[in-house]
């Protein structure tokens, strides 16, 4: 669990642990703010997607935190290093990518030392490489408010004083920016990423002082500062500047030498515009906007190795939610939409009329690509099933999005795809709404499930220490079984399941799992235990070793 600090308590220096808690209140925070923060942005696109975009870094930096502490226990080095490097990583947006920097800058700060002094430093750091690198900054934004909390504690102080100056000089900075921006005083709001940075600082300062930051009074003249989301206007309707531009956002992972970066970015520069290149140590976040999202992606092979590359069409993407109202003929009464591991389970879903969307290892998809597919399943009412305990969030995100379509939409919290095949099987399109979704979700709800995985690295698992190589059973999510053994692993997990109860068991084998697993298994219940089915899927590539659901 993260620390909780008592209201009156103020931390002397800033461990691993408040770091832990910072990380947690700082998405939180952005949490609650995220739909405010996506209404008004304006600048440097009005796609409405900044608050989405911090959340889903923040999100990242924050499960990056809570791996290290799974593995191990942490000091604040290892700690402030796998929140800017989980940042990096999950990076999304222009506002992402520099959330990303400004906390990569903080950390290399903050891994020397952890007191008030240190903090003030941190934060000086974080907006000097937040502004390195963009490439053409523009004052009004981001930049101007992390520039504003830097100068405000300069000086130093206790971690208190300092988060408490720095956060009070970015809300002061952040009233400022629709004067010094002339979209952001038309559209008559304040700078969406600012609001974002003030929310983290706010987090920051809870996290120090022991208590939550004052929401501020919106300023006269209507412009909303820090919290005061009920003066938060919708973005404007009219053409607007920071709206004409590049037709294309390309994001990507890139790893390359710092020299090959030099040259991406003059040619990246020379490409489009809203440019930001962070990270270092050979590994990099890439964000520009383009007419040649191509050329874009092939100057990033020219420098090293992209992956993980998003292009997003701005224009396509805005008439997304139009062509979802009026829709391209009549509508389909009801879909499903479904999150899946590997090619075969998606075959599965989408032979039983699911519309599915890929997860791959290490790259679960964003709360973009869910509301694309509830676009695509072309519903009035659509059950969306994550089938991840770890996509909760990004597909409740998705779901307010495309509700505020006008798109009827269902989220069943399934944690696993064994709980999404059990709802799959019992949907039915004619029932009404909210009876085929209470149908689905009892039964996902009454199948258990289990998966298997093998172990990367040792490490302390609530079963015992792991080692690498080590094959772990997981039950609901906890290590259950250590073994040496994929079979035997298994067998033991499935007994430790049935042994609650069951009437159907449900193995979803992958690609490299031994062939003959899967039938030793369906043996294994048909001798222990007379009145359990089995049932065999095949997850194809991309999929976990194994995934049992007993239900």
């Amino acid at each position: 669990m993260s620390r909780a600090l008592h209201s009156d308590e103020e931390l002397v220096e800033l461990d691993a642990e408040a770091v832990r808690t910072w990380c947690a209140r700082a998405l939180d925070a952005l949490g609650r703010e995220r739909e405010e923060i996506d209404a008004i942005n304006v600048y440097p696109v009005a796609d409405g997607d900044t608050g989405t975009n911090l959340y889903l870094t923040a999100e990242a930096a924050h499960q990056a935190v809570e791996a290290v502490f799974a593995a191990s226990v942490p000091d604040t080095a290892e700690t402030v290093r796998a929140m800017a490097h989980g940042a990096l990583l999950g990076a999304r947006g222009n506002s992402g990518t520099i959330l990303a920097q400004l906390l990569r800058g903080m950390a290399a700060v903050l891994a020397e030392g952890r007191d008030g002094d240190h903090l003030a430093r941190a934060l000086a750091e974080a907006a000097t490489a937040a502004r390195r690198a963009v490439a053409h900054p523009v004052e009004g934004t981001v930049l101007t408010v992390a520039a504003a909390a830097a100068d405000g504690c300069a000086g130093g102080g206790t971690l208190a004083e300092v988060a408490a100056r720095a956060h009070e000089a970015a809300g002061n900075a952040l009233a400022a920016t629709p004067g010094q921006l002339d979209v952001l005083g038309r559209a008559g709001v304040v700078d969406a990423g600012g609001r974002g940075l003030v929310a983290v600082l706010g987090a920051l300062l809870e996290t120090v002082g022991g208590r939550a930051p004052e929401r501020a009074e919106p300023p006269r003249g209507g412009v909303p500062l820090l919290g005061d989301l009920r003066a938060v206007p919708a973005a404007p309707e009219g053409p607007c500047e920071g709206e004409a531009g590049p037709a294309y956002e390309v994001i990507y992972l890139l790893e390359a030498e710092d020299a090959a970066v030099e040259l991406l970015r003059a040619r990246l520069d020379a490409l489009g515009d809203s440019l930001v290149v962070v990270g270092g140590d050979g590994l990099w976040n890439v964000h520009v906007h383009v007419d040649d999202a191509g050329a874009a992606v092939e100057a990033g092979v020219e420098a090293g190795r992209p992956h993980r590359i998003r292009v997003t069409h701005f224009a396509s993407d805005a008439a997304a939610g139009a062509r979802a109202a009026a829709g391209r003929g009549e509508r389909a009464p009801r879909a499903v939409v479904a999150v899946v591991p590997g090619e075969g389970l998606a075959g599965l879903c989408a032979e039983a009329g699911a519309t599915t969307v890929r997860s791959r290892p290490g790259e679960p998809p964003a709360a973009d690509e869910l509301v694309e597919a509830i676009r695509r399943a072309h519903a009035r009412e659509v059950v969306l099933l994550p089938n991840d305990t770890d996509l909760r969030r990004t597909a409740a995100a998705a779901a307010e999005r495309a509700r505020a379509e006008g798109i009827r939409v269902a989220l069943i919290p399934t944690r696993a795809a064994v709980q999404g095949i059990a709802a799959l099987a019992v949907h039915e399109p004619d029932r009404r709404f909210d009876e085929d979704v209470v149908a689905m979700t009892a039964a996902a709800g009454a199948t258990r499930y289990a998966e298997l995985a093998v172990a990367e690295r040792q490490s302390f698992t609530s079963a015992g220490v792991c080692q690498a190589g080590d094959v772990l059973g997981l039950i609901e999510g906890d290590v259950a079984v250590i073994g040496k053994d994929l079979t035997e692993t298994a067998r033991t997990v499935l007994d430790r399941m049935l042994s609650a109860g069951g009437e159907l068991v449900t193995l979803v084998v992958a690609d490299g799992t031994p062939p003959g697993l899967a039938p030793d298994l369906e043996r294994h219940v048909r001798r222990g235990y007379l009145a359990v089915d089995t049932t065999t899927y095949h997850a194809g590539a991309g999929a976990p070793p194994l995934l049992i659901g007993v239900e």
